[in-house]
């Protein structure tokens, strides 16, 4: 039997509220064939989320510690709570031959494309800037100011887009094609891997 060749590491960035999580809730569903990486972080958990699915919920103390043991392939402080990429989520799978879609922001893509040269980077972006407002506000969950620092952080995160290898865009009521588009792209990708 041939030798399996590493995993793909496919990298989702896009601003609050664009709708990773669901593009990603429903790849899951849908049973798609790939590893999803869980972000550790230190923020308190949300009606509807489950540990090890949507994040892994630690403590500060954990993470100071996972981070004195340099076992995050990156991490961040956002809005005052840290997040971090846990190695574990990663290696490990790419290595046995497993694809894997990170979910992270654009600085921490940028980080972990420093690293990992051969990650793949896709960019899921609003159809404009005025319809991710629209979805933010609708959202009900946050502070005028803090919906607006989203909303500045948004915008400078759709600076970046250009330096994806791909931009998916997720239509208001489309996200079945959104999520079309990015098993596309990671389809396309293992037919282009050298055997």
């Amino acid at each position: 039997m041939p030798e399996r060749l590493p995993g793909r590491l496919f990298i989702l960035s896009g601003p609050s509220g664009v709708g990773k999580d669901a593009a990603i809730k429903r790849m899951r569903e849908q049973r798609f064939s790939l590893h999803f990486a869980v972000t550790a972080t230190t923020r308190a958990i949300r009606e509807g989320e489950v540990h090890g699915v949507d994040y892994l919920f630690i403590t500060p103390e954990q993470f100071e510690q996972m981070l004195a043991r340099d076992e995050f392939l990156e991490y961040a402080n956002v809005y005052g709570k840290h997040y971090g990429t846990p190695k574990s989520q990663v290696l490990p799978p790419l290595a046995s031959g497993e694809d894997v879609l990170l979910k992270i922001d654009v600085q921490g893509a940028d980080t972990v494309k420093a690293k990992m040269p051969q990650a793949i980077r896709i960019f899921l972006a609003p159809p404009s800037f005025h319809e991710l407002e629209r979805r933010l506000r609708e959202r009900l969950s946050e502070s005028e100011e803090t919906l607006l620092r989203r909303l500045r952080e948004a915008e400078a995160e759709m600076a970046h887009m250009g330096e994806y290898d791909y931009v998916v865009y997720n239509h208001s009521d489309r996200l079945d094609d959104a999520v079309r588009e990015i098993q596309c792209v990671i389809q396309r990708a293992e037919e282009n891997t050298p055997a």
